[in-house]
């Protein structure tokens, strides 16, 4: 709905854009951080970003840039981690050491000073209009969770750290950890990256830039 028939830019999708008549923006074109620098104001009718803001320098620079590059009508969106579900409350991020921003749609979550309110953040774009925001967490067990929460301490969580790279390397799924394992290690306070899996635990705004 968003994308038929319109001129779209898709900032941080690599190889894998939103929709096949999209342009691409990622690290071999240019800093996102500065995308205003590549290309022409009001250039186009979408701006699409999933999994991209947290690794910006300043998001709120960041989303002005990008903001710049849509026409009057013309929509934003963008697509986040939810801090609740993919951070767990844990920072700096157990499961991307790139990310430098956290976001939320629950104030009571602003818990850190990297922590940013989603929905405040975007409407501070001059002529912002919501259209939309969502939370996605499809397949998402918060039992496991919940769980990792009551069994997670101080203590443990710097072990886990620290071990979590050695995870990485083993490639978990090649030993057969299936869905009742990750349960398992959740259940004994272990972090777990339900993404790694077939969760979701992303949130998604969009704007309308007014004429």
């Amino acid at each position: 709905m968003h994308f038929a028939g319109k001129k779209v830019l898709d900032i941080g999708c690599g190889a894998d854009v939103v929709v096949p008549w999209a342009t691409p923006f990622d690290l071999a074109d240019g800093d996102a951080n500065r995308v205003a620098d590549y290309l022409p104001a009001r250039s186009f009718d979408v701006v699409h970003s999933s999994h991209c803001l947290e690794h910006m320098h300043k998001p709120p620079e960041a989303l002005a840039q990008w903001w710049s590059l849509i026409k009057p009508g013309g929509t934003l969106i963008t697509v986040v981690p939810d801090e609740e579900l993919y951070e767990q409350g844990l920072w700096p991020s157990m499961f991307n050491g790139d990310h430098k921003w956290a976001f939320t749609l629950d104030a009571q979550r602003l818990w850190g000073a990297h922590v940013l309110e989603l929905k405040a953040l975007h409407l501070q774009l001059p002529g912002a209009e919501l259209v939309d925001l969502q939370k996605h967490d499809i397949a998402y067990r918060r039992d496991w969770l919940e769980a990792t929460r009551k069994n997670l301490s101080a203590k443990n969580f710097a072990r886990y750290r620290h071990a979590l790279h050695v995870v990485r390397q083993c490639r978990l799924e090649w030993l057969g950890l299936d869905r009742v394992g990750w349960g398992w290690l959740a259940r004994h306070g272990v972090p777990v990256d339900q993404t790694s899996k077939d969760a979701m635990a992303q949130l998604q705004i969009i704007l309308r830039k007014q004429a």
